[in-house]
């Protein structure tokens, strides 16, 4: 009996440990991952064919994946938090019909997280009265498997690693909308800046304790190259609006979790903005300089774009766009290269940068 009983909890173990890695590793080699956020469905998105042309491994979709918040009430546009979870699901079901993003699903894996537009309330965090419910809906849109833990978490945070040893990816997407706490609005409005401080409240959150673990767990795992996805800005922090500035502290300690994991390959993306601009923090980190690339504008009119980001490398654009990273890789993982690319419409480029792998690691 206790010899069966042995084998019957080996067995469970092993399924659990197996199931861990089907839902965590996929040896496919991942080279090119396109990228993009704030996608309005009631536009036309010619994008997607641009995107496709790129021929990527993957696509990320880092969130305004849509914009259900916004409506046609007695006549006019409207903008506040959604009145039912029905209009959540109409505005999924609306990108879900655009024959852009249709082909771009044939062409390419996808994953997703989403940004306040298509959680369902602007600038809005735990405070949303409908986030489990905007959970259910985009778990259905982007069909995720019935044993993904997903279901049974609060908050949509997941991730992947693509490839074998040697060229191995991880893809974090984290839900910095979920658990995070409200934001601190300033008392007096400064000309060409948004509402908000920085929080000196070093007990609010953005992604509450659960994900932080969670995180921790991820960063441990071996990969090269290690892509976090932030709907919101990790670096930048002067211009007001949404970002990791807003958390001071929660902007620390991932900088910390990163030093203290030995996490090396870590580069960050982020949308939310409505521009593209690529960032590095080379001075508020322990182990070594942050890169953050951020594509927001899928359906972005052109616009001009004056806002002070001292962490900024190269131009800043407001106009239609999306990312490009794309991986040279090498013999020696080190001296593999990282390509940061930004296109507007038809392809045309917008910023390039490289980053050499051995750049990004903890001596």
């Amino acid at each position: 009996m206790k010899s069966a009983l042995l084998l019957g909890l080996c067995w469970v173990l092993f399924a659990a440990n197996h199931h861990l890695c089907a839902q965590t590793h996929n040896g496919q080699a991942v080279s090119v991952i396109a990228f993009g956020s704030c996608a309005r469905e009631r536009k036309k998105q010619p994008v997607w064919e641009d995107i496709i042309a790129k021929e990527p491994d993957l696509f990320l979709m880092i969130g305004d994946n849509h914009y259900a918040d916004f409506w046609m009430e007695d006549g006019k546009m409207v903008m506040k938090p959604v009145p039912n979870v029905n209009r959540i699901r109409e505005a999924y079901d609306a990108l879900g019909q655009k024959e852009g993003y249709i082909k771009l699903k044939q062409h390419c894996k996808l994953m997703a997280t989403w940004d306040d537009h298509d959680y369902g309330a602007n600038d809005m965090g735990n405070d949303f009265r409908l986030r489990k419910e905007s959970q259910q809906e985009f778990i259905r849109f982007f069909g995720f498997d019935a044993q993904h833990p997903i279901h049974q978490q609060q908050g949509i945070y997941h991730s992947q690693i693509f490839g074998n040893v040697g060229q191995r990816i991880q893809v974090i997407m984290l839900d910095t909308r979920f658990h995070r706490d409200k934001l601190t609005r300033r008392k007096q409005r400064v000309d060409g800046k948004g509402p908000y401080n920085g929080s000196t409240d070093a007990s609010t959150t953005i992604l509450g304790s659960e994900q932080w673990n969670w995180l921790q767990r991820q960063l441990r795992m071996p990969a090269e190259i290690r892509i976090i996805a932030s709907s919101i800005q990790v670096v930048a922090d002067e211009h007001g609006w949404e970002t990791w500035g807003n958390f001071p502290h929660e902007r620390q300690r991932l900088y910390q979790m990163i030093h203290q994991t030995n996490a090396s390959g870590v580069i960050v993306i982020s949308g939310d903005r409505h521009l593209m601009e690529i960032s590095c923090d080379d001075s508020r980190t322990q182990s070594y300089p942050i890169w953050d690339f951020t594509s927001s504008g899928l359906t972005q009119d052109s616009q001009s774009v004056d806002e002070p980001n001292q962490y900024r490398v190269g131009p800043v654009k407001r106009e239609q766009n999306f990312g490009l990273i794309r991986v040279d890789w090498a013999t020696k993982p080190a001296s593999t290269r990282i390509h940061f690319e930004g296109f507007g419409a038809a392809g045309k480029p917008i910023v390039r940068q490289t980053v050499l792998l051995r750049d990004l690691q903890i001596n």
